[in-house]
């Protein structure tokens, strides 16, 4: 093959290697991604930020200076081994020891490698002190009552987060913190989770324009009649990450107490009823549900998206979403979650991406907020259970099926490695 259609069986094909795993999935991966290029870190894991989640600044953007996610994404839900709290000198040494093999192995970045270690309240629970007041963070729970009672609640004690625009340095990653590899991208792997944690849980995903187009085919949920568009980054049709419409990174940062300069993540798992969402809706239905009526009636979203720039443009909109649900009897997704805004800014930056897990069209919506608080209202405001209208018409509801929930806290990079509740 050659030209896009080239690059999209190559995207794809690495896209199911990370998925598959382990080290067949490596070494095919290796096989047909170019991997003499990828660079080891140009900064020492001592010269980079505090904040764990501080990635932006090493991220690729686009024209119009909207941050360019990592196009893959590996999730690893852990276990602690050990019967009680995770106090052991000797444990946190070696867990440290495998993070900055990471941020050794790899420049920090979409070329590299983003990455990130949260603990959920599961964890924090072995110990007999509670974590700071500034530290919000609850166990999760359904957040709406279209959610049904058994969602699923994940109690792993840690989240590993790794992410990039090469499907083998995730894999890669993971293999080392599993302690598979004895040398990571030319370097020595100086530690590993093995002993410390078990992988319980693991989730992949994808995000970048043409990548959902090309693994649409034979998943589960998606319309052969209509497909994705070629354009789209995610599966819905549309682009999102905008700048205006994002926190900033030091929005969703604790700022006070022994975590300061940590956050905290959420991380929801949601089936997408594509088959519903592209053969019910026109066009025209889908642009007014996933941003506003005015948008479709003013033919302001041209493709993905990729014409608005860095702002959806829904803060420009004049009518309040209570007035245009009653009025238009339709309201978007875009103008209900607006509506969480504090002093007219984002109280969430979402990193969220879409998967194949299972051959079943979903996204893994992983946000960071300052406060479990923050997303819980960011939740109620996209549900939109105060408004006047059906829920066949409230945004994009009727095609997302929640079917877990998590919270975890981010600690500082100084704290990362098996934090206690009280650092002090």
């Amino acid at each position: 093959m050659h030209g896009p259609d080239r690059g999209l069986s190559r995207r794809g094909f690495v896209r199911s290697a990370v998925a598959i795993g382990g080290a067949s999935a490596l070494a095919a991966c290796l096989q047909r991604e170019e991997t003499e290029d990828v660079p080891q870190a140009t900064l020492a894991p001592d010269d980079l930020p505090r904040r764990q989640h501080a990635w932006n600044e090493f991220l690729s953007t686009d024209e119009d200076g909207n941050v360019r996610p990592p196009e893959h994404h590996l999730l690893l839900g852990l276990d602690y081994i050990g019967d009680g709290p995770a106090d052991a000198s000797e444990e946190r040494d070696r867990l440290e020891s495998a993070f900055r093999t990471l941020e050794k192995a790899y420049k920090r970045g979409n070329e590299g490698l983003a990455s990130v270690i949260g603990y959920s309240p599961a964890y924090f629970d072995r110990f007999d002190a509670a974590l700071p007041d500034e530290v919000d963070l609850p166990e999760p729970r359904a957040l709406a009552p279209i959610e049904d009672s058994a969602i699923a609640i994940d109690e792993y004690d840690a989240l590993v987060h790794l992410a990039s625009d090469y499907g083998h340095v995730t894999l890669s990653a993971e293999e080392a913190l599993k302690g598979k590899l004895e040398q990571l991208n030319g370097l020595d792997v100086e530690g590993t989770i093995d002993g410390i944690f078990d992988v319980a849980d693991r989730r992949t995903g994808f995000i970048g324009r043409g990548l959902p187009a090309a693994r649409q085919s034979g998943v589960s949920g998606i319309p052969e009649s209509e497909p994705v568009p070629e354009d789209a980054p995610m599966f819905m049709g549309f682009k999102s990450g905008f700048r205006q419409n994002q926190a900033t990174e030091d929005r969703v940062t604790i700022q006070d107490g022994p975590f300061g300069g940590g956050t905290t993540i959420h991380l929801s798992n949601i089936q997408l009823n594509l088959r519903q969402w592209y053969e019910q809706d026109s066009r025209t239905q889908r642009v007014a549900k996933m941003f506003s009526p005015s948008h479709a009636a003013d033919d302001l979203v041209e493709g993905a998206g990729h014409n608005l720039g860095d702002s959806s443009g829904i803060t420009d909109v004049p009518e309040s979403a209570a007035e245009v649900a009653q009025h238009e009897g339709t309201v978007g997704h875009a103008q209900k979650a607006a509506r969480a805004r504090e002093d007219g800014e984002p109280i969430v930056l979402r990193r969220d991406f879409d998967s194949t897990d299972d051959d079943t069209a979903a996204t893994h919506f992983l946000s960071l907020q300052r406060s479990i608080a923050d997303f819980v209202k960011t939740r109620e405001a996209m549900t939109g259970s105060d408004l006047s209208v059906m829920r066949s018409n409230s945004g994009i509801l009727q095609y997302l099926t929640v079917r877990s929930r998590a919270n975890y806290l981010v600690p500082p990079r100084g704290l990362r490695a098996l934090p206690a509740p009280n650092p002090a």
